[in-house]
């Protein structure tokens, strides 16, 4: 006995329910730089150091730094482990990587190779660098749930009569609840909505009188990629002036599935149970993006390196493709049903704004054998900006309540290089990026104010005859905290926990001539 039921559009979408919110807005606005195996190993800290094409997307006047011209590939390989805790129990996941983060051709031109004073040279650069990678997979089970989506699916139906809630399910006035509906989990008598329980039926008003299972799966794709245009001018070789444009490239892919199951599995004695469901998302965020970068290095002696840079906000124009799915399986008296829902296809266009950011930097250049340098970014994450729906919607609820809950940050970045030999060196570094999250926000902590991510990198450096190769390992850690669906104000859901692992190694293979 199996009925399976799909879902036909009949009237408009409420578009802003799936996506366009605080949290797509940090995943496009806080980035990890990946890009040369010398930078990675010294934690990105270029800012005042120059020299290396990933300057470019950091403090574009260290692209004045060169003396020769250089081209630059950087393959990565790496891995990605996620620990999910939840209800008491761990579920371990991972996902490998491979791919090329950077790419980079830097053009030197002396307009006077013998002149020390006014302006000495002028470089251009032309490549990518990779600002965000997307790549992980995600799991966690736990028993004896006492929340389910269900209490949210029936909190928003509820007030439809009988004969208004198919009517209700074809208008797809709420995208969420009409798969609900379309799978025979919400139904309705005269006066009330319920939903087919896991032990008991009818269903009043939440999931609190049965404990049941739970499992979700998270699977995510994509990357943020800057193409750049450097260009930069040396004075004096004291005082290096630089600007880059940065055009962004964006793909996110997302796929989740929340299961509710019951673990005594046909064990009721009532006539009408649910055995289990499943709800299935997809979200596609592509788009592009533009900002501008400024920047300067100044060097008071032949030691000590100063720089400082600004980033305007990146502008966007993004596009999100989403639908949903449903399953179920539910025992009546009289036999089992198996039921699927589909929701439409879904897209909308909109707008971002990120954070405007500034950085200051310095180095410290030990004699002939070594360096160590800082840098250090600030970014305001609260003036995030959604703007411009595509139906005219015009995201404020959204940017008052990103106001309310981020914070600006420190990002620190250390690195430092030792060099053994004149064609070998030795490198290492450091990142910390601080959580964007406020501690209390809309009258309420807030599980992630304390999620900081730390990263730690090693590394060294061979050259012969204008060849080189550069080598990274990198480790970084982070824990954040995540409800696995939403639930109304009245009924407890518990957290999440995700521990996220990232190791990888990087070769950045170069030649300057």
């Amino acid at each position: 006995m199996k009925k399976i039921q799909y879902i036909i559009v009949l009237l408009f979408i409420s578009t802003t329910v799936f996506g366009q919110n605080m949290v797509d807005a940090l995943r496009l606005s806080d980035y990890r730089l990946q890009g040369t195996a010398r930078a990675t190993a010294m934690g990105n800290a270029f800012g005042a150091l120059g020299g290396d094409f990933t300057s470019a997307s950091i403090n574009p006047a260290g692209i004045g730094l060169y003396r020769s011209s250089e081209f630059v590939v950087t393959p990565m390989f790496g891995k990605t482990d996620v620990d999910g805790s939840y209800l008491g129990r761990t579920m371990a996941e991972s996902k490998y990587n491979i791919s090329i983060p950077n790419l980079g051709y830097v053009a030197n031109f002396n307009s006077n190779p013998n002149s020390t004073s006014g302006l000495v040279s002028v470089s251009f650069g032309v490549g990518y660098n990779r600002l965000n990678n997307y790549n992980v997979e995600k799991l966690v089970e736990g028993h004896n749930a006492t929340s389910s989506l269900l209490d949210l699916f029936t909190l928003n139906a509820d007030g439809y009569a009988p004969s208004q809630l198919d009517a209700y399910y074809e208008q797809m006035a709420a995208y969420d609840n009409a798969t609900g509906i379309g799978t025979d989990l919400i139904y309705s008598d005269e006066s009330n909505v319920y939903a087919h329980d896991m032990q008991r039926y009818p269903y009043t008003d939440d999931f609190t009188n049965y404990e049941h299972s739970q499992r979700k799966t998270f699977s995510q794709r994509g990357s943020v990629d800057e193409f750049v245009l450097s260009l930069a001018a040396n004075f004096n070789h004291k005082f290096y002036l630089g600007a880059t444009v940065g055009i962004h490239d964006v793909y996110f892919k997302e796929n989740t599935s929340l299961y509710e199951y019951d673990i005594n599995y046909g064990g009721t004695q009532l006539d009408t149970y649910l055995n289990d469901y499943a709800f299935n998302t997809y979200l596609r965020t592509t788009g592009t993006g533009f900002n501008l970068k400024l920047g300067a290095i100044f060097k008071p002696i032949d030691a000590l390196r100063l720089g400082v840079a600004f980033h305007s906000p990146t502008f966007y124009d993004l596009h999100d493709a989403y639908d949903n799915s449903m399953e179920s399986y539910i025992t009546y008296a009289d036999g089992s049903e198996y039921y699927q829902a589909y929701s439409p296809y879904g897209d909308y266009d909109y707008k971002l704004e990120t954070p405007m950011k500034a950085i200051f930097s310095a180095a410290y250049v030990i004699g002939k054998a070594g360096l160590i340098s800082v840098d250090y970014e600030y970014v305001d994450y609260s003036t995030m900006k959604l703007r411009d729906g595509g139906d005219g919607y015009d995201f404020f609820d959204e940017n008052q309540d990103m106001e309310e809950a981020y914070k600006a940050v420190g990002n620190l970045h250390v690195g430092a290089e030792y060099r053994v030999t004149s064609n070998f060196s030795l490198r290492g570094g450091y990142e910390h990026y601080p959580s964007a999250f406020n501690k209390n926000a809309f009258g309420s902590f807030q599980p992630n104010s304390d999620a900081s991510t730390s990263t730690y990198s090693a590394g060294f450096g061979w050259k012969m005859n204008g060849f080189f190769v550069d080598m990274a390992y990198k480790h970084s850690s982070n824990d954040n905290n995540l409800n696995l669906y939403d639930v109304p104000a009245s009924v407890a859901s518990p957290l999440a926990k995700f521990e996220t692992m990232n190791d990888y190694i990087t070769l950045t293979f170069g030649f300057r001539f």
